[in-house]
């Protein structure tokens, strides 16, 4: 249901994200009802003893205005007091997550459309199944990237059907990786993670040969200028805008090799 609401806001979710959403935190998915029926959804997801992320915020439409989600909100919110909280907030309510005490940290544009399927890798770069990798190596490099371990929700988001995960590999060493997944529009791809924006583009293009007739989207961060000439320089167009905001301070992670981030609902 909550996949079915976020689809209706042009968010386009992936078909079984679910799936990893739940190993991330089962008790972090937030249902308010009105009279018994949903009225309003909000996921306020753990990860560590000290990050959590928010996302899925929504009511019914018809519902809107009258308090029914900021109940909720409230509700979802005390779940996570004393983490440093993340959220990608979309354009018409950053007002509000300001006075929620969010501030903004940088902005994620997806860019949308069908890339070249025959971009090679730089010399010496090899692309590889993910699930071949000794998953401590997948864990270790997403920590680059990610500010709190999140080891249950990876195994499930590089695996679960209907998805390819890809590593570049140097010399045995990681140096990006990138996972597509099947969604209702446009297939996406996240996270994006590379050494450099010759391997970023190569992930995108080997991504994309899977469903070489299927448009790509790629959430963008403005933070790495590098990952927005990139997607300009695919082709890709520019669609959906959000703005990553934190609570707190912006976590200390690799932004020059943060080419696309992994979702708008658990970050």
């Amino acid at each position: 249901m909550m996949a079915d609401w976020a689809h209706a806001e042009g968010w386009n979710p992936g078909l079984t994200d679910g799936q990893a959403f739940f190993a991330a935190d089962p008790c972090g998915f937030l249902i308010g009802r009105l009279d018994g029926a949903p009225a309003s959804c909000v996921s306020v997801v753990r990860y560590g003893s000290g990050f959590g992320f928010l996302g899925f915020y929504l009511t019914r439409p018809e519902l809107r205005g009258q308090g029914y989600g900021s109940r909720l909100w409230a509700t979802g919110t005390a779940r996570l007091t004393g983490r440093n909280t993340g959220l990608d907030g979309v354009v018409d309510q950053q007002a509000n997550y300001r006075r929620s005490g969010f501030r903004a940290a940088w902005t994620n544009m997806r860019y949308e459309g069908l890339v070249p399927v025959d971009v090679a890798p730089p010399p010496g770069v090899t692309l590889v199944d993910a699930r071949t990798l000794p998953f401590g190596q997948l864990t270790a490099y997403d920590r680059r990237f990610f500010p709190a371990e999140r080891d249950s929700f990876l195994a499930a988001w590089t695996t679960t059907p209907g998805r390819t995960a890809l590593v570049a590999l140097r010399e045995g060493e990681v140096q990006g990786l990138g996972v597509l997944r099947a969604c209702r529009t446009s297939s996406r791809i996240g996270p994006l993670y590379a050494a450099t924006p010759e391997i970023a583009g190569a992930l995108v293009s080997a991504l994309a040969a899977t469903e070489p007739s299927t448009p790509v989207a790629v959430d963008v961060p403005d933070v790495n200028p590098a990952a927005v000439r990139l997607a300009e320089q695919l082709g890709l167009n520019p669609s959906f805008e959000t703005a990553r905001m934190y609570t707190g301070a912006t976590p200390d992670v690799d932004h020059s090799g943060l080419f696309g981030i992994t979702s708008l609902e658990l970050g």
